[in-house]
């Protein structure tokens, strides 16, 4: 969730750790600070923090705050409130020792304690100053050995990069659950926790992994395991246009990422229908034929929206293969010790790769001996490769907080999944092509309901002046209806919940008034009878509604406000369902003046348990 930026080589280092930490303000934070080590004979850490945006510490930076070598932060507050103390870097008491770190230390309470008794004075109230305290009271000959040995104390997730006056020469890094990534550029070298900080100066790039330590220099980089024995990592050049993490002309990155929905629905489904055999081809699973129709249960793993369109994925699933499927909040999950079963196939759903509980969920299931594919968007992160098999998403780089193009390509990645699940049992291959044909549709579909954006904005207007509103749905419409709720309250601040429908009667409709809109899902299919009963207990209370529905659905001459959403096939309802409650979260929250792509409280990549 927080930032971390480092930089060391010939140019300054303190504009290139803030433009990178700029481009990191997407991840969530409320705090900022950065530490160079300046030249000279007696080169020394300076060190500038604050509370508030990148842009005010630029603005505010010393005259003289030259360095060629430094580290960079942005704060999600965890341990202490966001003050100018607690932002980081922070440091040892001679000033020596600079560190910023990601994460959470889990025995912070108990080092605090023992360095309290040692005659430390700790200053914050941060788990991450511990660190810096043990590192620079460390003897150790090397950097790299104090490090080390600082950390052998720790319990607990970090990404940290550490600088040190008397080792000008370098940067030390390590990571153990949360993510790095190493940038090589020319006699340069960078890190930062997410690729967007790194792109702009090179797309050459290592991911470091858990329980790696790697050591920066203008030369190169080197990696080692925790005993300091060697390892062999080699950077890789990464296909990314750096232009995707510019907004352009749109007001917003949420705004933009969702018209690139018809574009990048096509790159998921792209080469992988076979129209032929009705099936799908997703080589990235590792399993052939035998494996697949071994397969006896499915669970799906995610956190937040993730674990909305796995709920979609999992139906998807069970109407098409004709396997038990169902999705849980991968945030529980290892918590409850849970049985893994060597013929039920595990789906972890993250568009970052580097959602920890989602990681946390992966290793719980491989430790007990279960097979887990990963449906991640970013190439190269952490899910993807504990999982070594899986579908990528090829959304694009995803900006906002609020997640819009990745989404709806994780119901695509489901629907191929489920697609080739049951094309090796008892779907046939009549129903395979008409799935095809709906999935080739869809990018257009899509397209459609974009479309209505103008008319969708003046529909959120008016919900955006209630102080709260239920989502409503059953069956395939109430996954939609908490993703549609997730959307409105993540961005508008507005209390949104969702209900499935058939559960109004049973408490919820006590709540329903003039004052409390209800927003429901009505996709034409063997539950619309059921669905526009339940639209008229909520009108004979005099609850308003806005409905979702499909062209042709009788609304049995209700007042409502209609939004119409093409109809395809029955299975892909959900995700065009969808669309247009994206569009009405974005715009209650421009009606309302919120800062769309950085929500309060919220983060893009949640690295923190």
């Amino acid at each position: 969730m927080c930032g971390i930026v480092g930089y060391i080589g010939a140019q300054q280092a303190a504009p290139l750790i803030l433009e990178g930490l700029t481009r990191l303000e997407h991840r969530g934070y409320d705090s900022v600070g950065l530490a160079v080590v300046g030249a000279g004979r007696e080169p020394a850490v300076k060190v500038v923090k604050a509370a508030g945006r990148v842009r005010d510490l630029g603005s505010d930076l010393p005259k003289r705050f030259s360095g060629r070598s430094g580290i960079g932060h942005t704060r999600w507050a965890t341990h202490g409130p966001a003050n100018d103390v607690n932002a980081h870097p922070h440091t040892d008491e001679k000033g020596d020792v600079a560190v910023v770190h990601n994460g959470i230390i889990d025995n912070a309470a108990a080092l605090r304690a023992r360095l309290a008794d040692d005659g430390v004075t700790l200053t914050s109230d941060t788990d991450t100053e511990v660190l810096a305290h043990l590192i620079g009271r460390s003897v150790a000959e090397t950097l790299e050995e104090r490090v080390v040995e600082a950390l052998a104390a720790v319990e607990g997730t970090y990404g940290i990069a550490v600088v040190h006056a008397d080792f000008p020469d370098r940067i030390v890094v390590a990571r153990n659950g949360s993510p790095l990534i190493i940038g090589v550029g020319e006699k340069e070298m960078l890190v930062a926790s997410d690729l967007a900080a790194l792109v702009r100066h090179t797309t050459t790039v290592a991911h470091l992994a858990d329980g790696e330590i790697a050591t920066l220099t203008p030369a190169g980089f080197t990696t080692f395991r925790h005993d300091l024995t060697r390892v062999a990592r080699t950077a890789a050049e990464v296909d990314v246009d750096p232009t995707s993490y510019d907004a352009g002309d749109h007001e917003s990155f949420m705004r933009k990422e969702m018209l690139e929905q018809p574009a990048a629905a096509e790159r998921v489904l792209r080469g992988r229908l076979d129209e032929r055999f009705g099936t799908a081809h997703l080589g990235g699973l590792e399993m052939d034929p035998r494996e697949t129709r071994a397969v006896r249960r499915v669970k799906v793993l995610g956190c937040g929206s993730a674990y909305y369109v796995g709920q979609m994925g999992a139906s998807l699933i069970e109407e098409l293969a004709r396997i038990p499927a169902d999705a849980e909040a991968a945030s529980e999950f290892r918590y409850r010790d849970p049985v893994i079963e060597p013929d039920t196939l595990y789906v972890a759903v993250s568009q970052s790769g580097e959602t920890v509980d989602t990681l946390l969920a992966v290793q719980e299931i491989q430790r007990k001996g279960g097979r887990v594919i990963g449906l991640v968007n970013v190439v190269g992160s952490a899910i993807a490769r504990e999982c070594g098999a899986g579908i990528y998403l090829h959304a694009g780089p995803e900006v906002a907080v609020a997640s819009t193009k990745a989404l709806t390509n994780m119901f695509l990645g489901f629907s191929l999944l489920a697609l080739q699940l049951g094309r090796v049992r008892d779907l046939s291959v009549a129903d395979g092509r008409r799935l095809i044909a709906g999935l080739q549709a869809l990018p257009a579909a899509v397209e459609e309901v974009l479309a209505q954006e103008d008319a969708l904005a003046a529909v959120a207007q008016r919900l955006a002046e209630a102080e709260s509103l239920f989502f409503v749905g059953r069956v395939r419409g109430f996954p939609v209806a908490r993703e549609g709720a997730q959307k409105f309250k993540e961005i508008s601040y507005r209390h949104a919940e969702a209900y499935q429908t058939s559960e109004l009667k049973h408490g919820p409709l006590a709540l329903i008034s003039e004052e409390v809109p209800t927003v429901a899902v009505v996709p034409d299919d063997e539950l619309t009878e059921r669905n526009v009963a339940a639209l008229h207990e909520i009108a004979a209370r005099k609850g308003p509604l806005v409905v979702v529905t499909h062209p042709g659905v009788d609304l049995g001459g209700l007042d409502v406000v209609r939004i119409d959403v093409p109809h395809l096939e029955r299975e892909l309802d959900p995700i065009l369902l969808t669309i247009p409650l994206q569009l009405l979260a974005y715009h209650a929250a421009k009606h309302l003046g919120h800062d769309i792509d950085k929500p309060r409280n919220l983060a893009k990549s949640v690295t923190v348990e």
